[in-house]
């Protein structure tokens, strides 16, 4: 596996995880049961920017992939 075809999996499993973690209620269940409930309010302040950085990460993937596949 190539390192583009790492940072492009990489990109997607992290958008995809980050995703699920801030628009379905999936960390708030699992920090109810596991009793962490107290930190629900920092969620925002991890999740977003997670989303935003594997985002980008998976446009610079591509970017990239699309360069050398150029040259």
């Amino acid at each position: 596996m190539t390192r583009n075809n790492k940072l492009l999996g990489a990109g997607i499993v992290g958008t995809i995880i980050a995703a699920l973690c801030c628009f379905t209620p999936l960390l708030v269940i699992l920090f109810g049961v596991v009793g962490l409930l107290a930190l629900v309010d920092y969620l925002d302040y991890v999740l977003l920017p997670a989303l935003v950085f594997f985002i980008g990460l998976t446009i610079y993937a591509v970017w990239r992939r699309q360069t050398t596949d150029n040259c």
